[in-house]
């Protein structure tokens, strides 16, 4: 996925969910909009170094966009994040149209947010694919973002509470039990080697992942390269965690995700 051109500054304060002041490399400070509603742990401390995207279309009320930032996590150097929780479903259908993603390989169609569950739209539905034995079922897609990483190396999901997370989970349970195929596919929007639900931070949604794998769904993770003027789909990471209990972080944020 290709990025519009960039510009560069220091962030001064992310609030109110989705506003975050910027200070320009080039001069003066902006208001930028932030397409993040978690609590950004780890992603919103001062002084660091962030990408803007600027438009020119007169209808905005702010012109600039938060896409990127800058972080130490401690694990291999300063490492670019994207924030914009926008972006995986694009990056999904993306790798899926390519055959990046080999579990979901093979798919005729790929069709977005379409209706289903309980007033509910699923991120990808993957039709059209056959087997030995003939057509097979339906795939539904669920695509959350992740940038939390409380100790390196190691992505998770989710950085606040998201009830609206937990019902999809549900949901995805009920279209197996429908006799579909469901999946729940994290995007890694930065490095790391592994992946594992933060139920410290929101023990329901941790419940309702246990819950979901044991009716049948399928989790698949995957990172993305990153770079100032693209992101892509890379490879698979492994999901679980073996590296000893996570301390919460001090600070947790005030985001809640929906």
């Amino acid at each position: 996925m290709k990025l519009p051109p960039l510009i560069t500054g220091r962030l001064i304060r992310r609030y109110k969910r989705f506003l975050a002041d910027v200070e320009l490399d080039s001069s003066g400070i902006v208001t930028a909009h932030c397409a993040n509603p978690g609590s950004m742990m780890g992603l919103n401390a001062p002084g660091i170094p962030v990408w803007l995207s600027v438009s020119d279309d007169p209808k905005r009320k702010l012109r600039h966009s938060w896409k990127l930032a800058e972080v130490d996590f401690g694990w291999c150097g300063p490492q670019l994040v994207s924030i914009d929780t926008g972006h995986p479903n694009a990056l999904a259908e993306e790798a899926v149209l390519a055959g990046t993603i080999a579990p979901l390989a093979g798919y005729a169609t790929v069709r977005r947010e379409v209706r289903y569950g309980r007033n509910s739209r699923i991120d990808l539905l993957l039709s059209g694919k056959n087997g030995p034995d003939g057509p097979l079922p339906d795939c539904y897609v669920e695509v959350k973002n992740v940038h939390l990483m409380r100790r390196p190396g190691l992505a998770e999901f989710p950085d606040c509470v998201t009830s609206r997370g937990a019902k999809h989970l549900e949901e995805l349970g009920d279209m197996v039990e429908a006799g579909h195929r469901a999946v729940m596919l994290f995007v890694v929007q930065m490095a790391a080697e592994r992946f594992a639900i933060a139920s410290d931070l929101d023990p329901a949604y941790g419940a309702a992942m246990t819950r979901a794998m044991a009716r049948g769904v399928e989790v698949i993770v995957h990172v993305c390269t990153m770079a100032t003027d693209r992101i892509a789909l890379a490879g698979a990471i492994p999901f679980g965690d073996d590296g000893g209990p996570v301390s919460p972080a001090a600070d947790s944020g005030t985001g809640v995700r929906k």
